[in-house]
């Protein structure tokens, strides 16, 4: 029935009037489910950064609760990355292929290498014997005369040794000068002549400290890792009233006499092969046009002919490429340090070829590792990434421990035919898996970083006299950080660069093998006579102990 409201309309009518409202509302409904669906989409967006964001957060927050808690000593090849049965649970060997199969056992071998290697055996525990250098003093003791009455004979054994000490003594050194007095004619009048003594040379002439003493100071500072003010409390309680500036003022003033001896090392050190860098931060409060609270560097490099190392600290209060131009001028061989920039320009000039450090490498992807989340109980445990890339830098320093006792040669061969296939095995799982990973997380800077490196840190495959890491240099500048714990800052330029010659002398005397104490002693009694560069060498540390330094 048609409504009276409306005219009647043909069919065609009806579609002419419907038909565009209805494409309208529907061009409408479809706008509106995509701005929808675009609204979905980024909403997802940022739901998925927020959660990659936490990701990264929550791993951060477990590497910090590692660093806090856990041990910090830290070895060339981790104990138990995972167990073997883990390692199993992550590949099927019935169905792996040969290729995942050979992987999983790379990275049993890189455990395995924690364990003792064949053919040396195991220390047992027990004490230690005392060294045969020791000086010995024997206590006798005797029978009474009433148990030894009639007895054939007697004797003595040994029947133990007590490591003893006789503690520390503050006394007064009186220099009493003889003076002859002569009467010669003069003139008319008998005329008096005197003549002294010649009183031994001293570093520091007018100074109140005998020369024991101040290297005893520079021992238990820079050896020992004690601050002034702690030796000041120290000398105290023994009798000995000085003042921590008065120490400090030895300390700056023994720096100037010793530069020489530096100058000597430091030709020395660049006329080896490879040198190892590295540096640290130290606080220096009276650095001009910097201040007192930003960072300064103390610079370490060791290396030298084999035989003969030297290792060498020098203070600088900027990280720039200048100082490794400085400090590396002239030199021409291997460079080994981590991945800081700031040596390319002083490699690029003098021909120098740098070698990368697997320590740094390790140590990153430990981080990772150690960041991941715990598995949930009852489950098998699945390696990660890390894992595998660890158990893989695991095999070539399980290789390196095992060819140590091998000449230049043999390392080369050794490397060249055991440690090469699993450096190339290692590149391929970076390469087929660095885009896996988020780029900010822990795991994907520890690929980028290798990545970068990758080349540098193949150069010691390339020569049996080259070390897989740099792990001397960063033991060499670990008694320079120990030390800054306890002394915190120092006051003037002129007190860094003091401390950077006394660590210098005292770390290449251990290094060479000799008591940094007597070492000091005997140099600095010998310096003031040591008017030739020749008598200057002869100081050097492996001259030490074919050299009689006394006057």
């Amino acid at each position: 029935m048609i409504s009276p409201h409306f005219p009647a309309l043909e069919h065609d009518d009806y579609s002419a009037v419907l038909l565009p409202g209805m494409l309208a509302e529907l061009l409408e409904k479809a706008q509106r489910v995509d701005e929808l669906t675009q609204t979905v989409e980024l909403k997802s967006e940022v739901i998925a950064s927020l959660k990659q964001r936490i990701e990264l957060l929550e791993e951060a927050l477990r590497l910090s609760k590692v660093k806090r808690f856990a041990p910090s000593s830290e070895q060339s090849g981790q104990i138990s990355l995972f167990d073997d049965a883990e390692i199993e649970a992550t590949v099927d060997f019935e169905t792996a292929t040969d290729e995942a199969v050979d992987e999983v056992e790379a990275i049993a071998s890189g455990i395995a290498s924690e364990s003792p290697e064949a053919g040396q055996t195991k220390q047992k525990p027990g004490r230690k014997p005392f060294a045969d250098n020791l000086p010995r003093e024997q206590i006798f003791i005797k029978l009474s005369d009433e148990e030894k009455a009639g007895a054939i004979t007697t004797f003595f054994t040994k029947v133990k040794e007590e490591l003893d000490i006789i503690p520390a003594q503050v006394r007064v050194l009186e220099y009493m000068q003889e003076k002859a007095v002569f009467l010669e004619p003069s003139q008319d009048e008998m005329q008096r002549r005197i003549i002294a003594a010649v009183l031994p040379k001293h570093p520091v002439p007018g100074a109140m400290g005998s020369i024991d003493l101040m290297c005893s100071v520079l021992i238990y500072k820079y050896c020992d890792g004690l601050p002034l003010y702690r030796l000041e409390n120290i000398l105290a309680r023994y009798g000995g009233e000085l003042s921590r500036a008065t120490l400090a003022n030895w300390v700056i003033a023994l720096a100037r006499p010793l530069q020489p001896l530096i100058n000597l090392l430091r030709d020395h050190q660049q006329a080896g092969n490879l040198i190892m860098a590295d540096e640290t931060r130290v606080q220096v409060l009276k650095e001009p046009g910097r201040p007192a609270t930003s960072d300064k560097f103390m610079w370490v490099t060791l290396g030298g002919p084999p035989g003969q190392p030297s290792v060498l600290f020098e203070y600088d209060p900027s990280r720039s490429q200048d100082v490794p131009l400085r400090l590396l001028d002239g030199f021409q061989g291997y460079l080994q340090t981590d991945g800081f920039a700031g040596y390319n320009a002083a490699c690029l000039i003098n021909n120098i070829t740098q070698l990368g450090c697997w320590d740094h490498v390790r140590r990153k992807f430990k981080e990772a590792q150690d960041a991941q989340p715990k598995p949930k109980k009852g489950k098998p445990y699945k390696a990660s990434k890390a894992d595998h890339i660890l158990g893989l830098i695991n095999t070539l320093y399980m290789i390196e421990r095992q060819i140590k006792t091998l000449s230049a040669a043999e390392k080369f061969q050794q490397r060249c035919k055991r440690s090469l296939p699993v450096l190339k095995k290692l590149k391929t799982y970076l390469d087929d898996n660095q885009h896996k990973v988020p780029k900010d997380g822990l795991t994907g800077k520890a690929m980028t970083y290798l990545s970068n490196q990758w080349d540098k840190l193949m150069v010691y495959c390339s020569n049996g006299e080259l070390n897989i890491s740099n792990i001397l240099a960063e033991n060499a500048i670990r008694p320079f950080v120990i030390g800054r714990k306890a002394w915190l800052f120092s006051d003037s330029p002129k007190g860094a660069q003091a401390s950077a010659i006394h660590y210098s002398l005292i770390e290449t005397a251990k290094a060479n093998g000799i008591e940094p104490y007597a070492y000091l002693t005997q140099v600095l009694k010998a310096l003031p006579y040591a008017d030739t560069v020749e008598k200057i060498e002869a100081l050097l540390p492996w001259n030490f102990k074919n050299q009689n330094f006394a006057r």
